[in-house]
């Protein structure tokens, strides 16, 4: 195999991690348009977009066992077809049942993205440049959710949004096809025993830190999961007026701070080895942004928005030290499972926004309706946008907490309870 291949198999990869965060945020640039098209309120919209992270979380252990039982090549191949075919579903689905099923395969499809990509470099690249392919994998991934902003909002404007779901879930299974032809077979080494990787992951919930980690996180990733996937768009042209293609460029800018915040905060993380105290000031400081958004009285212009969801992305990239610190805080053979631990409970996050969101927009809608559809005013918006800033201040403080001089004593404490 020539030096080059590696880099081949990579790449069509990496255009599936990619390709996966173009499907993400797809809801959230057509939010009027699929809530008209399956007549739901917001609560209901919520639960659809949350089916996407249910699918992603749950299948994110899973599909490392399968990584490692049949190799990347057949696996990052079905997934990808998975999700793509299950675009042709939510399209043609008419029952709301089977609509939320399909939401859920794509998530579910896309859990490989992620977790392929890395298999890859872990099974074709040196030790050595693991942090480079990491990052680059991570720009790859984050591109996509850029351009799958404004480019795809533009096209949604032009071609209509059906139109363009159909186009994308055949690129879909087009990429899923020449994943397979590309990926060459690996031989694996024995697969570890069922029995060892339960007792593992008992091992992994009786780790008070860890899990203090993971809610610490949970509560922090609104800004990304609740905000840039899919409210955001509605809610600045609600609240702000602006059209859907300004909009999606203005959310879009949280992914694009994203490609460049993940090295400044490692840099500073390794310089002042101080992990918690940094994702601290993370969430403070995304909490401070986003109330400042809330409390202007839509006094703010499309550059301010713009450059303080940039700001806000660079903060985002706190979830780069949450794997540091998790993997610090298991045994070395338990770090593969930790990650993929820690990423389920991250887009379980995205569950939570969207549905409380959802829930908030319809506690506070006036009862207007247009179509047959409701329809949510600035207020609603407002109010539920709020739950962002106050979840992303409480998970900093719970970083902080774990810091605390007697954070031993008191974790010591609570491992001691469940052990009763």
């Amino acid at each position: 195999m020539s030096a080059l291949y590696p880099w081949i198999m990579w790449f069509f990869t990496a255009l599936f991690f990619a390709f996966q965060f173009i499907i993400r945020v797809f809801p959230g640039l057509c939010v009027p348009e699929i809530m008209h098209k399956f007549q739901i309120n917001a609560t209901e919209f919520g639960l659809l977009s949350s089916m996407y992270y249910y699918g992603y979380a749950g299948m994110q252990i899973p599909t490392a066992l399968l990584l490692d039982r049949f190799g990347p090549r057949f696996i990052i191949s079905l997934c990808c077809f998975v999700c793509s075919a299950s675009i042709f579903l939510f399209y043609w689905a008419e029952n709301w049942y089977l609509v939320l099923f399909a939401r859920f395969l794509i998530g579910a499809g896309s859990a490989a993205g992620f977790l392929g990509t890395f298999k890859i470099i872990s099974l074709w690249f040196p030790f050595s440049t693991y942090t480079r392919m990491f990052g680059l994998t991570n720009t790859v991934g984050l591109l996509g959710a850029v351009y799958g902003g404004r480019p795809v909002s533009h096209f949604i404007t032009v071609y209509g949004w059906e139109n363009v779901l159909l186009i994308i879930g055949t690129a879909g299974l087009m990429l899923a096809g020449l994943i397979l032809i590309v990926i060459k077979p690996y031989k694996l080494s024995s697969f570890q025993q069922s029995t060892f990787f339960f007792k593992d992951l008992k091992s992994l919930f009786s780790m008070p830190v860890l899990l203090f980690i993971a809610f610490g996180n949970l509560l922090m990733v609104g800004p990304l999961e609740g905000f840039a996937d899919v409210w955001g768009v509605s809610y600045l042209m609600e609240v702000y007026l602006f059209e859907k293609e300004v909009a999606s460029f203005i959310t879009s800018s949280i992914f694009t701070g994203m490609i460049v915040g993940g090295p400044i905060l490692a840099y500073f993380s390794e310089k002042f080895k101080a992990s918690y105290q940094i994702t601290t000031l993370c969430g403070v400081l995304m909490a401070a942004l986003f109330a400042i958004m809330l409390l202007s009285n839509e006094s703010l212009n499309y550059l301010a928005l713009s450059l303080m969801m940039f700001m806000v992305g660079i903060l985002c990239c706190y979830q780069v030290l949450i794997f540091t610190m998790g993997v610090s805080a298991v045994p070395l053979e338990m770090r593969n499972l930790a990650i993929a631990f820690l990423n389920s409970i991250n887009m379980l996050g995205g569950v939570f926004f969207h549905m409380i969101i959802g829930a908030v927009m319809d506690i506070y809608w006036t009862g207007t309706i247009s179509q047959g559809q409701r329809v949510y005013n600035a207020t609603a918006y407002e109010y539920a946008i709020w739950t962002i800033p106050i979840a992303a201040f409480m998970g900093g403080i719970v970083f902080l907490f774990i810091k605390f001089p007697l954070k031993k004593a008191f974790l010591g404490t609570i491992f001691l309870l469940q052990k009763r």
